[in-house]
C-alpha cells in the first residue's frame, strides 16, 4: 500500500462510527494523528468511544465537512461516489484515500499477525485470543469488529509484536492481509450477494490459508469437511481443535453449569438469572493442556476457546495465564447479550444473522432457560441472504417456542430484492404450525409483545441491523 503514516497528520473518516471503523481511529489516533469524521445521527456503543477520544466528528454527510488540509480520506466500504456526497468530493479533490479494510490490514502488516476468519465466531474468538495474550503478557494490538465489554471499545493498542484481527472474507477482504497465524473457525455459504456460489466462497478461505508461510500455523475447526478441506490449501502447520477423536487439540470432560454457578440479579428487580460457566478440559495428543473455564454460553463458544488454546499452545504462551485471560473474559456486545428484563421477561440481544448462527444461540438459550417460553424476534439480514438460505431460515427455529419475523433489512448494500418475510414466516409454521408471526417494524413487535410477556419468558433479538432496539425498548418501558 503506498502509505506512510510518519507523513500523515490529518484524517478525515467517511463513517466514523461504524464497529470496525472505529477501532482504527483509536489505534491511529494514539500515533498522535488528528482525526475527525462524519456519519449519520444514530447512536451506537462507538459514539461514547470517540467521545472518550476527544475526536469530533459531524452527523451529517456535507462536502463542507472534509477539511482543506486533510492527508488522508479513510471510508467504511458502505459508501462509494454514487450514494455518498463526501466520498464524489474526496475522490474529485484527488485526495489519498483508504478503505476501513485497506486501513486494518496496513497496521495488522505491520506486525505479527494473527487473523481470525471463518463464517461465524469471528468476533468473539478474536477478542477472546486478544485477551488471553494480553493476560500472558505479551501486549498486543487487536480490532475487533464489535464492543468487547472488559475494554468498552473495540480496539488494543498494545507496543507487542502480535496484532490480532477479526477479519472478513466478504468482497475477498482477506486478500489484503498477510497473516502469520489464522483461526478458521466455521465455513458456511453466506454473502451471496458477493460469491456466486458456495465453491467460490470456500475458494477465498483456501487462498487465504494457502498465503500463511511456512513457519506459520493455521488453528481450524477439525469437526467440518468444510473447514478440513479448506485446510489442505495450507503450506504451514495445521491443528485441529474440536469434540472429535481425529482432532489434534480435543475438547474432553465438557460441563455446562446453570444454575450451580449461582445467579446474577438485575439491580432494579428481583429477577435472577444464572451465571453461566462452562468448563472443559484439552488434550494435545496424550498431553493435557488443562481445564479451562469461560463465562459464555453455549458449545460453540467453547469451540473457539478451544482455538484460542491452539494458537496460544502453538505461540508457546504459559497456560496458567492463558486460563486466567480466558475465565476473566466477558465477551462482546450483540453476542448473547443480557439487556434486562420486563414484567419479569428476561431480554436479551443477539448479532445471529445466518442459519446455523440461529441454531445455535437458540440451542445455548434452550440449555439456560430449558422451563421458559423462548421468543425469537429475527430480524433477517439483506434480502440476497435470505432469498439464497430461505429454506434452511425456516428450520433454524426448532428451540424458540415463538417467532416474530421483521421486515427484511436491507442494509447499506440493498433496498429491496425478491423475497419477503411473510415467506419466511409461511415456511416456519409449514413445519411447526402457528410458530410464526409477521409484524413489520420494531415498535410494533414491542406493543405486541408488551402485553404478553412476564416471568414465564425469554425474548431473544436475532439480526445484524437494529433489532436489538426491541429488547432495548422493551426494557425501557
Amino acid at each position: 500500500m503506498n502509505l506512510d503514516l510518519t507523513k500523515v497528520k490529518t484524517i478525515y473518516v467517511i463513517g466514523i462510527k461504524g464497529s470496525g471503523v472505529v477501532a482504527v481511529v483509536e489505534i491511529l489516533h494514539s500515533m498522535g494523528i488528528e482525526i475527525t469524521g462524519s456519519d449519520t445521527h444514530e447512536k451506537f456503543f462507538t459514539d461514547a468511544v470517540l467521545d472518550r477520544l476527544g475526536i469530533s466528528y459531524f452527523e451529517t454527510f456535507d462536502p463542507k465537512n472534509i477539511p482543506t488540509d486533510v492527508d488522508l480520506v479513510i471510508y467504511s466500504t458502505a459508501y462509494n461516489e454514487s450514494n455518498n456526497v463526501e466520498f464524489k468530493q474526496a475522490k474529485e479533490r484527488g485526495l489519498l484515500m483508504k478503505s476501513y479494510p485497506e486501513m486494518v490490514a496496513y497496521l495488522f502488516n505491520q506486525k505479527y499477525g494473527i487473523a481470525v476468519c471463518g463464517t461465524h465466531g469471528k468476533t468473539t474468538t478474536s477478542a477472546m485470543l486478544a485477551t488471553a495474550l494480553k493476560a500472558s503478557g505479551t501486549d498486543p494490538s487487536a480490532i475487533i469488529g464489535s464492543k468487547v465489554i472488559e475494554w468498552n471499545g473495540n480496539a488494543l493498542i498494545g507496543k507487542g509484536d502480535y496484532f490480532v484481527a477479526e477479519t472478513d472474507e466478504y468482497q475477498n477482504k482477506l486478500r489484503l492481509y498477510e497473516p502469520k497465524i489464522v483461526v478458521l473457525t466455521s465455513v458456511d455459504f453466506d454473502h451471496p450477494d458477493f460469491f456466486k456460489d458456495f465453491e467460490e466462497y470456500k475458494k477465498t478461505f483456501m487462498d487465504f490459508a494457502a498465503k500463511i508461510p511456512h513457519h506459520g500455523f493455521l488453528a481450524v475447526w477439525g469437526d467440518s469437511v468444510d473447514t478440513v478441506l479448506v485446510a489442505k490449501s495450507a503450506k504451514c502447520a495445521v491443528g485441529t481443535y474440536g469434540f472429535s477423536e481425529e482432532c489434534d487439540y480435543k475438547i474432553f470432560n465438557f460441563q455446562f453449569s446453570p444454575p450451580a454457578g449461582g445467579f446474577n440479579e438485575f439491580s432494579n428487580s428481583n429477577v435472577q438469572i444464572p451465571k453461566i460457566k462452562q468448563s472443559f478440559e484439552i488434550m494435545y495428543g496424550d498431553e493435557s493442556l488443562g481445564v479451562f473455564e469461560i463465562q459464555l454460553t453455549g458449545r460453540h463458544n467453547v469451540l473457539n476457546a478451544a482455538a484460542v488454546v491452539a494458537v496460544c499452545h502453538s505461540l508457546r504462551m504459559n497456560m496458567q495465564k492463558v486460563k486466567e485471560g480466558m475465565a476473566s473474559f466477558k465477551g462482546t456486545s450483540r453476542r448473547f447479550e443480557l439487556i434486562g428484563e420486563y414484567n419479569g421477561a428476561i431480554l436479551i440481544d443477539d448479532y445471529a444473522h445466518h442459519p446455523e448462527e440461529i441454531k445455535a444461540t437458540l440451542k445455548a438459550a434452550r440449555e439456560v432457560y430449558p422451563d421458559k417460553n423462548i421468543w425469537a424476534v429475527f430480524h433477517p439480514h439483506t434480502f440476497t441472504r435470505t432469498k439464497a438460505l430461505l429454506s434452511e431460515f425456516s428450520q433454524s427455529f426448532s428451540d424458540a417456542d415463538n417467532v416474530i419475523v421483521l421486515d427484511i433489512y436491507g442494509s447499506a448494500r440493498e433496498a429491496q430484492g425478491g423475497v419477503h418475510s411473510t415467506e419466511l414466516v409461511e415456511l416456519i409454521n409449514k413445519y411447526d404450525r402457528g410458530k410464526a408471526e409477521y409484524i413489520s417494524t420494531i415498535d410494533e413487535a414491542v406493543d405486541f409483545l408488551k402485553d404478553k410477556i412476564d416471568s414465564d419468558d425469554v425474548v431473544i433479538a436475532l439480526g445484524a441491523g437494529n433489532v436489538w432496539e426491541v429488547v432495548g425498548k422493551l426494557k425501557e418501558k
